[in-house]
């Protein structure tokens, strides 16, 4: 007995007619007739009446129509179980931003990577670094990819990078190249929701950390970007608000980076494609390529 008898006797069961049956599967009616009479042959009972009009099953032949139809059903969900352990979400399908800094790494190693895994579609988007850090959090992509500066700390701000600092272009801060926690601590600040939970404690931790637990104005991202723009407050938010507050040309992110010293190549993934052996042979690539341009890379 095949999968293809029981794909055949379901069409027949379906549509009760052999002509109709052997041309949804794709054989000649007297193939498909001595496919259901090689199926009784094997199970020892009749399973169709068949007539000049019509096709009916025998009562034998309903039970096995509903064993066909649950067999065939859990062979594709098998399937497809087999194909997502294997290749992960989207079946073989791996989403790789990166910024035009790094484009001289990305392309060359994924296509050394699909040279060996032809069956693994790659779709790359360039992105500038916000937009990367935004659509790896909302699992929009797979992997990122960019360059930046690698640096002794000379602020005393730590924010995690799903997380930024941002006022109106008109506060006195809003120009400088560094910020300080005791800058800040003049200045009211606001605080925005995240869809995110683990987002959420981290900013819930950040506002701790800048001893503003009691007195911070917690808001929509709407809420807090009109508060801005009225106050010399200043705002924090999480990675996922970014497109909305680059838009605004009223606003202007903080900065909170530190002195220069060489650049690395920051590679980070997303947790869903964690463990998946040929993930890591294109991070492996990606990791070589780098090495070629005299670049260090950090997960």
């Amino acid at each position: 007995m095949r999968f293809e008898q029981l794909e055949q006797f379901v069409a027949l069961g379906n549509l009760r007619h052999f002509r109709q049956a052997a041309e949804q599967t794709q054989i000649s009616t007297s193939a498909l007739t001595r496919s259901i009479q090689t199926l009784e042959d094997e199970i020892g009972c009749e399973l169709v009446k068949r007539s000049t009009r019509s096709v009916k099953l025998t009562e034998q032949g309903e039970l096995f129509l509903k064993y066909c139809k649950t067999a065939l059903s859990e062979l594709d969900q098998t399937k497809k179980t087999i194909k997502q352990s294997l290749f992960g979400r989207d079946n073989q399908k791996l989403i790789i931003g990166y910024t035009s800094q790094a484009s001289g790494i990305v392309p060359i190693s994924c296509g050394q990577f699909l040279a060996q895994y032809p069956d693994v579609k790659i779709e790359m988007q360039l992105q500038d670094e916000l937009e990367l850090s935004r659509k790896l959090q909302m699992g929009e992509i797979d992997i990122s990819v960019y360059l930046q500066s690698a640096h002794s700390i000379t602020s005393d701000i730590h924010l995690p990078d799903q997380l930024i600092l941002f006022v109106s272009k008109n506060h006195p801060l809003a120009n400088q190249d560094s910020i300080t926690k005791s800058e800040l601590t003049a200045y009211p600040m606001y605080g925005c929701f995240s869809q995110s939970k683990q987002v959420q404690t981290m900013l819930n931790e950040a506002v701790d950390a800048l001893n503003k637990s009691t007195s911070v104005k917690i808001g929509s991202i709407d809420q807090v970007i009109n508060g801005l723009k009225s106050s010399n407050s200043f705002a924090i938010a999480s990675i996922e608000h970014s497109k909305q507050i680059a838009q605004d040309s009223d606003l202007v992110l903080l900065k909170t980076n530190k002195a220069l010293d060489k650049e690395q190549l920051i590679v980070q993934t997303n947790h869903h494609i964690d463990g998946h052996s040929h993930i890591n042979h294109l991070l492996e690539l990606i990791e070589g390529t780098a090495s070629e341009h005299k670049q260090t890379v950090t997960y």
